[in-house]
């Protein structure tokens, strides 16, 4: 069986016939002409594979319980209304009119010039893969037609030496957008069209004539590729080293602690610029500077001005008087469809209180697959939602053999999605102020802690993370202690980071912690009896609170903010804290 994966969720199988067997093979159009059988079978498996399995051809005509609901289901939420093939595409009038944009770009872009094979070269198939572009509300804006190489038969240190693709992490993207709310600022948004067409090849590539698109009279050559195609393993790479040149070269500084964010000027003309690929979000504190650099990447790339931030990285932005807010409520629903769970009776926590699971439940396994992409999907909506980050940290845990009581407690996260739907996060920001605290032994089947972390830019939770600890702890104290070393990690980076785009010292953040023998375990070397035990790593704190870089305070319990990332909570608890940490419905 021929294995390959083109998409996080979507695996793709083309079975080569038994020796003998009298299974038909469909016909294929190809630019040369083949010399025998094997050729001819060899081509087959090497062209573009199927977007999809069905049911029938893994297990008959009789399907596992729930199977073919939850295959309509991927389908539905993955491709509907767009063709798999050109075949299917050809005849529609949207379709082609994308396609000959597409070939336009690559042309104008002078990606590739029409010549005879060399001897010794094998040409790389290419394929059209088909989107529809919509705005945060589903509707369609566009009919997207790319133009993609099959890669996957590319060798390293053969056919390419480097992949990579330059993005923002989602905690640089908050920062951002807080440090604009703060001062405000607009942020804009930006689209480079073809983005990997811009990059240029180190290697020689050769690559069949598009599907549909054959030369009349020149079927038989290929194309010899100048720039990058979508789908060459180094094309990621050789757009990101032609996008940091261009920067650079327009006055840019690549910050040293988040590769994806460049910064240009201070105080009234600060000009920052976050990456992810093909997506800019600018924003500084001088409208026309902003202008003056959106008309100069235009003159450079062809680029598509969305104005301001309204939808990024499936995260609604909504930008008015009052500051930035960010939303998910459309991925939410679209979860809730995946999960079956629309219409459903809201829940007031995302799970019970108290509630335990272990990995060796006796209950009856459920489809593993579907509770995978659950988990991954709503994993991705914790993004602008710290509410749901224990919940789904902990039913993660559980992803190898998912048991009826894992999909009851998930089913419970997704009902109190239902009721918070339109919640969202207001940033209004001044200095970083940190919150650390874990539960002790909460995993039934290792003894190990949840560590929970946050942290605020003045009132606007800009960053948190809820994550099971490596280490046994042996107390509550040593927990929380390791806790602690954890989030001092995080603070130190994002006061650094911050410092550096605005061109000031780095200021000392605020770690609160709520456990005073943690708070003097870190301050005092001398309790031998307690920590001798606690491995290296974790006494980094130390040396940050005898540095200065961090400073500690002790807070009550009822203040620990972090209580909500490491531990299932009340309903008049959980929804206290989730009124202080700044999550509110967005009207």
């Amino acid at each position: 069986t021929r294995h390959r994966t083109l998409f996080p969720y979507t695996t793709l199988f083309r079975s080569r016939p038994a020796a003998g067997s009298s299974a038909s093979i469909p016909p294929i159009e190809l630019t040369t002409p083949l010399e025998d059988d094997e050729d001819r079978l060899d081509a087959y498996y090497d062209a573009e594979p199927l977007r999809y399995r069905t049911v029938t051809n893994i297990v008959g005509d009789e399907s596992p319980p729930g199977m073919a609901s939850r295959h309509c289901a991927q389908l539905h939420l993955t491709h509907a209304g767009e063709p798999t093939n050109h075949a299917e595409a050809r005849g529609h009038p949207a379709w082609e009119a994308a396609m000959k944009q597409e070939l336009q770009a690559v042309e104008k872009n002078k990606t590739w010039e029409l010549v005879d094979l060399p001897a010794g070269h094998r040409p790389i198939s290419l394929k059209w893969v088909f989107k529809l572009k919509k705005d945060e509300k589903g509707v369609v804006t566009k009919h997207k037609a790319r133009l993609v190489a099959c890669g996957f038969v590319q060798q390293e240190g053969i056919d390419f030496d480097d992949a990579f693709a330059l993005v923002a992490r989602m905690e640089s993207v908050r920062v951002l957008l807080a440090l604009a709310a703060q001062e405000g600022w607009k942020v804009h948004h930006m689209d480079v069209k073809s983005a990997f067409l811009n990059g240029d090849l180190k290697e020689e590539v050769y690559v069949h004539q598009p599907p549909g698109f054959a030369v009349a009279g020149e079927e038989g050559k290929v194309y010899r590729l100048k720039k990058a195609l979508y789908g060459l393993r180094q094309a990621p790479r050789a757009w990101n080293a032609k996008l940091d040149i261009t920067l650079k070269k327009m006055g840019f500084q690549q910050s040293t602690h988040e590769a994806a964010v460049y910064m240009r000027g201070s105080g009234e003309d600060l000009l920052l610029v976050g990456v992810y690929v093909d997506d800019l979000i600018i924003t500084g504190a001088d409208g026309r500077e902003v202008e003056e650099f959106k008309a100069a990447m235009k003159d450079r790339f062809e680029m598509s001005d969305l104005g301001l931030l309204c939808f990024y990285l499936g995260v609604e932005v909504r930008q008015d008087a009052k500051g930035i807010t960010l939303c998910q409520s459309n991925y939410a629903q679209r979860i809730l469809e995946l999960g079956n769970m629309q219409g459903c009776n809201p829940a007031a926590t995302p799970m019970e209180e108290k509630l335990k699971l272990s990995r060796e439940s006796t209950a009856e396994e459920v489809d593993a697959t579907l509770y995978r992409r659950l988990m991954g999907s709503l994993r991705y909506l914790v993004h602008t939602r710290p509410d749901l980050a224990f919940a789904v940290g902990y039913l993660s845990r559980f992803m190898q053999r998912p048991t009826v009581e894992h999909q009851q407690a998930a089913k419970r996260v997704l009902r109190y999605v239902v009721g918070t739907l339109d919640y969202g996060k207001a940033p209004n920001t001044t200095r970083f102020i940190g919150y650390s605290n874990s539960d002790l032994a909460g995993d039934v089947d290792t003894s190990k802690s949840t560590s929970g972390t946050m942290f605020f830019l003045g009132s606007c939770l800009v960053c948190w993370q809820s994550v099971k600890q490596k280490v046994v702890a042996l107390s509550s104290c040593e927990a929380e202690y390791i806790a602690a070393t954890t989030a001092s990690t995080q603070a130190l980076w994002l006061a650094r980071l911050l410092g550096e785009l605005l061109g000031r010292e780095v200021e000392v953040v605020e770690l609160r912690v709520d456990s005073k023998s943690a708070l003097a375990l870190a301050k005092n070397p001398v309790f031998h009896d307690r920590s001798k035990h606690i491995r290296t790593k974790f006494h980094f704190i130390r040396d940050c609170l005898e540095e200065g870089s961090i400073k500690t305070n002790h807070i009550p319990t009822a203040d620990q903010l972090a209580d909500i990332l490491t531990k299932s909570l009340g309903k008049a608890k959980f929804q206290e804290m989730r009124e202080r940490i700044g999550l509110k419905k967005v009207v």
